[in-house]
């Protein structure tokens, strides 16, 4: 068995192996090409969560969802670039919002600099992202429209919160959907487009990616609580400090409020405090780990992975198959 890429991701194929590692390695081309100004800050600054590396999910989901076409053809690297480079944008976009202090093992763009560079880096990337798809065709642009419309609305509806009456964390499923699942849909998307997949390939590819999409982020979850710095790229219990509510806490809170323990209705009130102070977040990153919430949150995910793989049953059976059900496995294993 072989492992491709940095996510982890094992390939028993070894033409297959070839053919993602070349892909990603132009895909990484681009990414650097497409980050250069005539300005060096612009560079420096749009160049910095480029060379911090990262899984590149997205684009290895691209060059996947491609073997079922011509893997080969001119839109693949260039969509693959495209859904990266939005990625990265709103990962400039989320640390101002989030105050974060690291993204990927390096200081965020908004530590290193300010918030102001932070936002502007990001619209940069957007629009970088921009003069990308235009070579792609009209169709590509609305995709990615629809796409970007729906991650910004999840961005509101997490700002918001939830209506009256609505279930939390229903709530928080639409939330990343459209923050996270819209995104890794269209990878799964352009990847089959672009490489001229038949119809029942495109359909199937674009809900795999929404439904591995949503798993990713919940994976992620579960991560802000039970990793360290260095298994997740950033500080653990970002989230928790933010008082975003992730899937664990949000598991917490319905527990409390059916009758939940007095360690349970603790464990809420120290959420609800001032996490800044370190002692405090340890605390409450301690209780979480030990609370049956972060188990419940873990399953959630396995299971979100595994209706991810059920949707790829109407594709051919092959090495692409066989990769992107692993891919399954590979995301669940983040949150083991």
């Amino acid at each position: 068995m072989t492992v491709v890429g940095p996510f982890g991701l094992s390939v028993r194929d070894q033409a297959l192996e070839a053919e993602v590692h070349n892909g990603l390695s132009a895909v990484e081309t681009g990414l650097v090409e497409a980050t250069k100004s005539d300005v060096p800050f612009i560079t420096e600054a749009a160049q910095h969560l480029v060379r911090a590396g990262g899984k590149r999910f997205r684009p290895l989901l691209v060059l996947l969802a491609a073997q079922f076409g011509d893997a080969h053809a001119p839109g693949v690297v260039p969509s693959a670039v495209v859904v990266e480079l939005t990625h990265l944008a709103t990962l400039y976009h989320d640390d101002v919002m989030d105050e974060a202090d690291v993204r990927r093992g390096v200081p965020s763009a908004n530590a290193n600099w300010d918030n102001s560079v932070a936002v502007l880096t990001g619209d940069f990337l957007f629009a970088r992202a921009s003069h990308v798809l235009a070579d792609l065709g009209p169709e590509a642009v609305r995709i990615q429209a629809e796409a970007f419309e729906r991650l910004v609305t999840g961005q509101i509806l997490e700002t918001a919160g939830p209506r009256e009456g609505q279930d939390p964390i229903d709530h928080y499923r639409d939330v990343i959907a459209g923050k996270t699942g819209s995104l890794i849909a269209v990878a799964g998307r352009f990847g089959a487009l672009m490489s001229g997949a038949d119809e029942r390939a495109v359909s199937v590819l674009t809900q795999y990616g929404e439904r591995i999409g949503t798993a990713f982020q919940l994976a992620d979850d579960v991560l802000d609580v039970a990793s360290d710095s260095h298994e997740s790229g950033k500080t653990p219990g970002t989230d928790l400090r933010e008082g975003i509510p992730t899937l664990p806490v949000l598991h917490l809170r319905s527990m409390a409020s059916r009758g939940g323990s007095a360690a349970d209705l603790a464990l809420c009130g120290l959420l609800d405090g001032d996490l800044t102070d370190d002692a405090r977040l340890a605390d409450a990153l301690a209780g979480l780990r030990a609370h049956p919430a972060l188990e419940l949150a873990r399953r959630d995910t396995v299971q979100c992975a595994e209706q991810a793989r059920e949707i790829l049953t109407p594709l051919p059976p092959g090495p692409a198959k066989d990769a992107l059900s692993a891919l399954c496995d590979a995301v669940v294993h983040r949150a083991g």
